[in-house]
């Protein structure tokens, strides 16, 4: 899978117990209709990846989802996502490059250009 957007944040790389696990994390800003700020991490050999980059820049990151069970003390059972980052470019998409999703979903109606004119009442 692969994320495009702006870095937003880039972290420092954190060192974690006794083995020395290494993480780094970005926090990427998508360009589509509603953005959304995604934190990737990227760990142990992969943080150095991250040295030639810089806030603001534009990138195409390719990720793996990770997703794990864990259970508290008390024995309820929790679920874990990340999202880890195996490689980083720099891409030079602009928004309108962006396609928006299909409008095949449920609900969806097509109208008219003159129906789209209306002026939407949501509150937000």
């Amino acid at each position: 899978m692969e994320v495009l957007g702006k870095i937003k944040v880039l972290g420092d790389i954190k060192t974690y117990g006794d083995n020395g696990f290494r993480k780094r994390e970005v926090v990427v800003t998508t360009q589509e209709q509603y953005p959304q700020h995604l934190l990737i991490e990227f760990i142990q050999d992969r943080c150095e990846l991250l040295d030639s980059f810089n806030v603001g820049e534009n990138v195409k990151i390719s990720i793996n989802l990770r997703g794990r069970e864990w259970e508290n003390p008390e024995g309820e059972v929790k679920y874990f996502n990340s999202i880890h980052g195996w490689r980083i470019e720099k891409d030079e998409f602009v928004e309108k490059d962006i396609i928006p999703p299909p409008n095949d979903s449920p609900g969806f109606e097509e109208k008219s250009d003159e129906e789209n004119e209306v002026e939407d009442d949501l509150p937000f």
